[in-house]
């Protein structure tokens, strides 16, 4: 969200604040859908979800810097891939505040020990914080080298993630902590 208006202006939006604004109501929206979601359908599957949207969404915004990059004067298809990346950023948003955005938080409330929630729950805030601040920090950067390589490289990520909830991360919806600690066994 801190470069969604120069990331919509490079994407060829010439209002980048409006779209910014249109982002952050729908990223308030969906994760209040989050909130009534993640009872019903489980933490796990709104990770994955959320995890193989974030990278579907971030190949395509990928993909349209890609072509955009290497159009020469056909205003139909620049039109095109400025449509793409702005639809697939808002999409992103959606599958963002769908389980990334909130659920991590929501399972480590339930699936740490007290005896360590709380330092725990330091490490995890600390890391969260410190992986936003390097973002912050190297986007500007990344995108000066290449705008389709950077939405790349953070689309790899995501595919990461998605396959280290598929294998690591247990369903905790319904459980005690005893049956949670007894699936890490």
């Amino acid at each position: 969200m801190f470069y969604s208006s120069s990331i919509f202006k490079s994407a060829g939006i010439s209002s980048g604040n409006v779209a910014t604004l249109g982002l952050g109501a729908v990223q308030v929206v969906m994760t209040a859908v989050s909130a009534g979601l993640i009872d019903k359908a489980g933490r796990r599957l709104l990770l994955m979800v959320s995890s193989a949207g974030m990278a579907v969404c971030l190949f395509l915004v990928s993909l349209a810097f890609y072509l955009k990059s290497h159009l020469v004067g056909d205003s139909h298809l620049v039109m095109f891939t400025s449509i793409l990346a702005v639809t697939s950023l808002l999409v992103y948003i959606v599958s963002f505040s769908l389980g990334i955005g909130g659920v991590p938080w929501v399972i480590m409330s339930e699936i740490l020990p007290v005896n360590v929630k709380g330092l725990a729950g330091s490490v995890a805030t600390l890391a969260n914080w410190s992986s936003s601040w390097l973002v912050t920090m190297t986007i500007n950067l990344l995108l000066e080298w290449s705008k389709a390589g950077t939405f790349f490289l953070y689309a790899i990520i995501c595919s990461l993630t998605l396959v280290f909830v598929a294998f690591c991360v247990p369903e905790t919806k319904g459980r005690t902590l005893e049956e949670i600690e007894a699936s890490f066994r």
